[in-house]
């Protein structure tokens, strides 16, 4: 979400503290946070994943039993968490 509105990527209109504010809103979403839990997850995991923010969000997945509504191929094909794709 933050790369979405800092540039680096395709640029959203929104700023993202109401883009935060959105999401924080919607009784749908819930946004995890990254607890130490999540960070050992992380390391545990090894090379299944190359990027960072993939490895943060399957092992928050992971420590929550959630499964994840992604069409990202390298997080389908690690098959470290429930996808629906």
């Amino acid at each position: 979400m933050a790369l979405l509105t800092s540039g680096l990527r395709p640029r959203l209109e929104a700023h993202i503290d109401d883009i935060a504010e959105t999401l924080r809103q919607n009784d749908l979403i819930e946004m995890p946070p990254i607890t130490m839990e999540v960070a050992r997850e992380v390391a545990a995991m090894g090379d299944a994943l190359r990027d960072p923010m993939d490895r943060v969000i399957v092992a928050t997945a992971r420590v929550h039993g959630l499964c994840l509504l992604t069409s990202d191929e390298r997080i389908i094909d690690s098959r470290l968490v429930p996808v629906i794709d």
